[in-house]
């Protein structure tokens, strides 16, 4: 099992590495942050102290190196354009994220495992023709038009929630199921399926043979067999729902990691876009590790043949 931990550790260390390098070099290919902080009577002379006095005249190598050596440090640099450290940015801004994330995700999954277990269960009925076309629509439709749909309908014509912004309960209602109704059809769609194949098998047979009552085969023999693949699916995309919530961020005005990554991404700063993309590539990262140990604990040979 020690051997299964430290080498997914340094593989999530490698990948981390590799990562920085990447968002270090798309960062600067967006163009120059100082033709949109600096004004445009700005001469030449202004460009170059501006340069110098934020570290863009080094070579790259050595701001990558700088760049790396803060991070590990907890030290993001300096925003370009707020001229506030990155780090009192992220303190702001991932609470936020998190918090509708794990809203999301809570919701996501209280409607997905006991559709997806139940259309299993009454394979063919309209219970089960219903959860297709839930799953069909929340695959399909586009995020940024169910939430539009659902300022304009819900927020605005009944006036039964606020249309954007945050500080209480109601404000995370309709973000967080547009975040979440795609996790929503992905969960119930792979719980069905892995319970269809569980259902066929022998021990489930075997346990109703005994005696079993179907609540006990279904919910205790099925269900935790099944659970693999839906693990790694309800792990990765809760680091999905916090990495990848710029459009609903952006569209409900969310004060996340989103719309912070939105920002910095028009305006070209660069401190903040290296700093909210290596949190959230950290985050993905994080959840895979665990979701890995997750994955011993469901099933202790998967630890062993590591």
């Amino acid at each position: 099992m020690l051997r299964f931990v430290l080498a997914r550790l340094s593989q999530s260390a490698i990948t981390l590495l590799l990562f920085s390098v990447v968002i270090f070099g798309l960062a600067r290919a967006t163009g120059d942050p100082l033709t949109l902080v600096l004004p445009m009577v700005a001469t030449e002379e202004d460009f170059a102290n501006a340069r110098r006095y934020l570290g863009l005249d080094r070579p790259l190598y050595a701001q990558y190196v700088t760049f790396v050596g803060r991070a590990a440090t907890g030290d993001f640099g300096t925003s370009i354009r707020s001229r506030r450290p990155v780090v009192e940015l992220l303190r702001e801004r991932l609470p936020n994220s998190l918090a509708l994330a794990a809203f999301s995700m809570a919701v996501s999954l209280l409607i997905a495992f006991p559709l997806g277990v139940l259309a299993a269960v009454r394979r063919g009925t309209a219970l089960d023709s219903g959860a297709k076309v839930l799953a069909t629509l929340g695959q399909s439709l586009p995020t940024f038009w169910v939430g539009i749909v659902l300022i304009e309908v819900v927020a605005g014509r009944l006036q039964w929630l606020p249309a954007g912004g945050s500080g209480s309960l109601a404000h995370y209602i309709l973000p967080g199921f547009t975040l979440g109704w795609f996790v929503v059809a992905g969960l119930m769609r792979l719980l069905r399926s892995a319970m269809l194949e569980v259902l066929d098998a022998e021990y489930v047979t075997t346990a109703r043979a005994k005696g079993a009552s179907e609540v006990s085969v279904v919910w205790r023999h099925a269900l935790r067999n099944a659970l693999i693949p839906v693990v790694t699916f309800a792990g990765v995309y809760f680091a999905i729902l916090v990495t990848s919530a710029i459009v609903v961020e952006t569209v409900f005005a969310w004060p996340g990691m989103g719309r912070l990554a939105y920002e910095a991404i028009t305006g070209r700063d660069f401190p903040v876009i290296q700093a909210v993309v290596l949190v959230t590539a950290a985050i993905v990262v994080t959840v895979n590790f665990a979701v890995d140990l997750l994955y011993a604990v469901i099933d202790p040979r998967i630890g062993l043949a590591s």
